[in-house]
């Protein structure tokens, strides 16, 4: 199989399918301003060709911030795309869609793969969907957009997640995830006082959420929102760790951009050194697979603003390149499986 990448930052879909033929499969992220159109353009340019789409950046070896990115995959891929609706109340309501879709390409876990594009609602989401792959063992990477739209052929939907099923006729598949962050010292906390609906979190270890961060890293309130991006909070998950992200400070307590429980186990996190675990990653795939055709990825945004600020994602993007064609998105979380994550980068690998 091959990927196709095509860009215009200047919002023209035309440029940016320029030299696309014959896709068997195409990805669409676009501005909040010109998404409704560019999902009725690219459906008159490619009708019935599988197709999902979200707001949001995208990325080869450049960045389009605002502008409108198409990725795309053909020569040897079976593809199915749909929407899971109603994701805020009770997406099991379509699974018989995926049922259906899962069946009609045959794909199996050797080489066929689930992205998935979402508006919110990530955990349940993902757990609805997982219940139907993991029967087969079939992996899924994917995020959330911006804006609360998602596109799946032709149409746009709110309130829903699109996905689409990709089997690699010519070669294996295998999904990552890379997590740049390790455990700080031997700091250890118990969650109370939670909100779950609105990712609050009130107290650690009985105090006020807010105080112990401060306390701990030495920082004033107006920091704590950037400092995540170096001291996550990690959720504990069997042997993995979760990484959760501080979105705003409410009055002493913390809001989050992903749920945490009542007496569920916190640890704080810190940054490790991510060139050395970008090329660690790099030579992982490098050792699985003697031949890679194609990488889509999706790396968070807090990633994507810490990269920057070190004047290193450029830098990033030509070291993934060496593992080929190598295209994704800046995602608002990461989804690897079952998992909703924050500050990670997941991504699926062609062989």
């Amino acid at each position: 199989m091959k990927q196709f990448f095509g860009m215009s930052r200047q919002g023209d879909l035309k440029e940016a399918v320029r030299g696309l033929s014959r896709p068997e499969l195409i990805m669409m992220f676009s501005n909040d301003k010109q998404f409704e159109s560019h999902v009725s353009e690219l459906e008159r340019i490619f009708p019935e060709v599988p197709s999902i789409g979200c707001i949001g950046m995208s990325y080869d070896t450049k960045v389009v911030e605002k502008g409108v990115g198409i990725i795309a995959f053909y020569d040897g891929v079976s593809a199915a795309a749909n929407v899971l609706e109603q994701v805020s109340v009770m997406p099991v309501k379509y699974i018989e869609r995926l049922e259906k879709d899962l069946k009609r390409i045959d794909g199996s876990q050797n080489d066929t793969v689930c992205i998935d594009l979402c508006t919110g609602n990530d955990a349940c989401v993902l757990t609805t969907i997982y219940s139907v792959l993991k029967g087969k063992r079939i992996s899924l990477v994917g995020g959330t957009g911006d804006a609360g739209k998602v596109s799946a052929n032709g149409r746009i939907y709110e309130d829903a997640v699109v996905y689409a099923l990709v089997k690699n006729r010519k070669g294996r598949v295998k999904a990552y995830k890379e997590n740049i962050y390790h455990q700080m010292k031997d700091y250890r906390f118990i969650a109370s006082q939670t909100d779950k609906a609105n990712y609050v979190i009130g107290a650690l270890n009985g105090r006020p959420a807010k105080q112990v961060y401060q306390d701990i890293l030495h920082i004033s309130e107006q920091d704590i929102t950037t400092q995540t991006f170096k001291n996550p909070f990690g959720k504990l998950n069997g042997d993995d760790i979760c990484i959760v992200s501080i979105k705003e400070v409410k009055g002493n307590a913390l809001t989050c951009f992903r749920q945490v429980n009542d007496s569920d186990v916190l640890v704080l996190l810190e940054l490790g050194n991510y060139k050395e675990i970008v090329h660690n990653t790099i030579r992982q795939i490098q050792q699985d697979f003697r031949q890679v055709s194609a990488v889509f990825s999706v790396n968070c945004l807090f990633r994507y603003l810490l990269f920057n600020q070190n004047h290193y994602f450029q830098e990033y993007l030509n070291d993934m390149s060496r593992l080929g064609s190598h295209a994704g998105f800046v995602g608002y979380g990461e989804h690897y499986n079952n998992r909703f994550v924050n500050q990670s980068m997941t991504c699926v690998v062609f062989e």
